[in-house]
């Protein structure tokens, strides 16, 4: 008889430890370890190994493809999956409680008509379902329900139904009653999305598993499962907030870092085809340290809001704090500031945030920090009619970024006049950018560039 061993697995990461510790060694988290019991069950060895060997392939070889790709008729939606939605795949859908996740599938399923839509739900009943749909207006008569926790009924609910997609809403109240331990622990959640993903998958079924994260990302689901899954999207922004920022995280299919802005309302999530205006939308140009970032995200060039505030500080310790932007890059532009262009940042709290909740992390930002900081420091607007981007080193100097010519673009059709960038994306433009009505200043340090937004 097969010996019983007991690990303990971190409710956060999914580490595994054979021994109890108060800390988990891969994510430095407290208390998160857990007591699994499992039976390991003997495979004889003449079965082991047993079978014919998969067939090798070229991959010069020609064959047919057996993906294809399905529009949802959200256009916001289909730019973050990639072009729409890829038959036999997983889709992990995070985010926080309340954010929209369960609107949005529930948005999709009349989409996707006349294919069948199962939706598991695991959190509401049918009837609940019934009234949200009526209040957003939705008429899914392709849509079906079914209230069940349970993997093995849901298994065999899937079988039966034989739907185009399976909706699992949430991953966190599925359990399997081959496991002892609870809903929502870290071996409920991942052995039960491997069996929905593997069965989904023989049936060419497209699964979406709604998973809830708290705003530490604490909590088991999606950080356990992205490895299993083909796309994760991950609502950004507060529930409080009006607006709401889809961003792939993972994408097998399609580019990743590729974000959908939606807007809700009354009637659910409403998509936003114009994102630039949403982000500089409310601005005003006459105060010192506000700044116009133009940045990419994904396939998309946006612009974006930047600000700053620097205030005499009243701590031995001067506050740095940043909404959005990596705390340690901003510390480094602020050092770049002192040292090369000596401004005096020391004894200064400085705050700086991007407006409409989006998180910045490529280095074209860098630019777009330094001159909102400058702007609050020397407390003189930047010109309103300027959009800045570019990377800084730590000798000052500008540094060439990508997709220069997209972010021109963007800037001239909003109708911003002069955007300021490294002088080494000069070279790379090509004429028809440069007969664009906006005014391109090429600057080899921060310096000049500061020089041309007017600081």
């Amino acid at each position: 008889m097969a010996k019983t061993t007991t690990k303990y697995v971190c409710s956060n990461c999914g580490a595994v430890s054979l021994k109890y510790q108060g800390k988990c060694f891969e994510c430095r988290s407290w208390g998160t370890l857990q007591e699994i019991h499992t039976e390991p069950e003997k495979v004889p060895r003449e079965k082991s190994s047993g079978g014919a060997p998969a067939p090798v392939e070229n991959l010069l070889d020609s064959g047919t493809s057996d993906f294809s790709r399905i529009l949802t008729g959200i256009g916001e939606l289909d730019r973050v999956l990639g072009g729409g939605l890829m038959e036999a795949s997983a889709i992990l859908v995070g985010g926080e409680p309340g954010i929209g996740k369960s609107t949005l599938m529930l948005q999709l399923a009349p989409r996707l008509s006349p294919r069948k839509v199962l939706y598991v739900a695991g959190e509401e009943s049918p009837n609940q379902i019934r009234e949200r749909a009526s209040r957003l207006s939705i008429r899914a008569e392709n849509l079906r329900l079914v209230a069940e926790t349970n993997l093995e009924r849901i298994l065999s609910v899937i079988g039966q139904e034989k739907p185009s997609m399976v909706i699992v809403d949430s991953i966190q109240t599925v359990s399997s009653e081959e496991y002892q331990s609870s809903a929502g622990t870290i071996t409920q959640i991942r052995e039960c999305a491997s069996s929905l993903i593997r069965e989904t998958k023989r049936q060419n079924i497209i699964l979406c598993i709604i998973g809830h994260i708290t705003k530490e990302g604490t909590l088991a689901g999606p950080k356990a499962l992205e490895h299993m899954v083909d796309t994760v999207l991950q609502f950004e922004g507060e529930g409080w907030q009006r607006y709401r920022i889809v961003r792939s995280v993972k994408n097998r299919f399609g580019p990743t870092n590729e974000i959908g802005v939606f807007r809700m309302d009354e009637k659910g999530l409403e998509e936003v085809s114009n994102p630039s205006e949403f982000f500089i939308s409310g601005r005003i140009s006459d105060v010192p340290g506000n700044s116009i970032l133009a940045a990419i995200e994904g396939t998309r060039a946006l612009l974006v809001e930047v600000q700053a505030l620097v205030a005499k500080t009243g701590f031995s310790m001067p506050q740095r704090i940043s909404t959005g932007f990596d705390l340690k890059r901003m510390s480094i532009i602020l050092a770049v500031l002192e040292k090369r262009l000596g401004f005096e940042t020391w004894g200064q709290d400085v705050f700086v945030k991007i407006a409409g909740g989006l998180k910045l992390a490529e280095p074209a930002a860098d630019l777009a920090i330094a001159a909102a900081v400058a702007s609050g420091l020397q407390g003189r607007p930047i010109d309103p009619f300027s959009v800045c981007c570019g990377e800084i080193g730590l000798s000052g100097e500008l540094r060439a970024i990508s997709d220069i010519e997209r972010r021109i673009r963007e800037a001239a059709h909003l109708g911003f006049r002069k955007i300021v960038l490294p002088e080494a994306n000069i070279r790379e433009l090509k004429p028809s950018i440069k007969k664009l009505p906006i005014t391109i200043a090429g600057c080899r340090i921060l310096h000049e560039a500061l020089g041309a937004l007017n600081l």
